[in-house]
């Protein structure tokens, strides 16, 4: 066996060195395979870091690179031309040319009068008095007692004194004073609760619910014109003695509007519950 380089890169440890490679692949096809592989493993190595260090290099200095040629190009010197430079030459005058038509002449001027304002002659003026307005006064043959009522308007009836028609008393909604049960919110509902009767049909038919009554409080606190606004559902008898209940309630504080009495519509829900 030849003598071959003992240094590091040819021990026997390490798997490209030349000496391991010859020993290893003795008598063995050397022209192709690992054996080529292994003796330019060196050779590649060194080519490959050279080709990864010079595209590193590269794009490092691309941004310095374009810095440099936008540099090149602002930078560029303008020259600034003087004005005794520029030729200022007049073109010549030719003599067979005809002189411009001369400006037309200005416009006439108009004569005008000053205005004088008008003398008015206060003597020649007639002061006409203003048309007196003819008003017909109707005066009544007899006297006509009111009835003391604020909501009623008598209307007489020209030349016979006689009442032709009361004007209807307004029921409000809302009020500025509401009209209020004897003693309070709180004794109305105890008066109900009191006389209140279940009707034994819907008791016995296990129906329920609230009947809406509706009605009006007058201005002398009497309860009229009842009515239903909604009902029981399969309950008339609730409904009836919903009715009948307020119906016997006594007179109410009347509701006021600007410190009178008035008439007032009111709602009370009254509840039928089974129990």
């Amino acid at each position: 066996m030849a003598q071959h380089d003992s240094s590091i890169f040819n021990s026997w440890t390490n798997l490209v060195s030349s000496i391991r490679n010859e020993i290893v692949f003795e008598n063995r096809n050397k022209e192709y395979g690992a054996y080529q592989i292994r003796r330019n493993y060196n050779n590649t190595m060194v080519i490959a870091l050279g080709i990864t260090i010079s595209t590193f290099l590269f794009a490092v200095s691309i941004p310095k690179v374009l810095e440099l040629l936008g540099k090149l190009q602002v930078a560029e010197v303008e020259r600034v031309i003087p004005l005794d430079e520029i030729a200022l030459d007049v073109p010549p005058v030719d003599p067979n040319e005809p002189p411009p038509p001369p400006p037309p002449p200005p416009p006439p001027v108009q004569s005008t009068v000053q205005f004088t304002p008008p003398v008015i002659d206060e003597e020649a003026v007639e002061e006409t008095p203003p048309p007196i307005q003819e008003t017909e006064t109707t005066i009544s043959t007899t006297t006509q007692t009111g009835t003391g009522d604020n909501n009623e308007i008598v209307i007489p009836d020209e030349g016979t004194g006689t009442v032709v028609e009361p004007v209807k008393e307004e029921i409000f909604t809302i009020v500025e004073q509401m009209p209020e049960f004897p003693g309070g919110e709180g004794e109305l509902m105890k008066y109900v609760q009191k006389n209140i009767v279940y009707p034994a049909i819907e008791k016995d038919a296990g129906i329920s619910g609230t009947a809406y009554v509706t009605f009006v409080v007058d201005k002398d606190g009497n309860i009229n014109d009842v009515k239903i606004l909604r009902g029981v559902a399969g309950g008339p008898n609730c409904d009836k003695e919903a009715m009948r209940v307020v119906k016997s309630m006594p007179p109410w504080k009347p509701g006021k509007q600007n410190g009178r009495s008035v008439s007032v519509q009111y709602n009370l829900p009254i509840k039928f519950v089974l129990r």
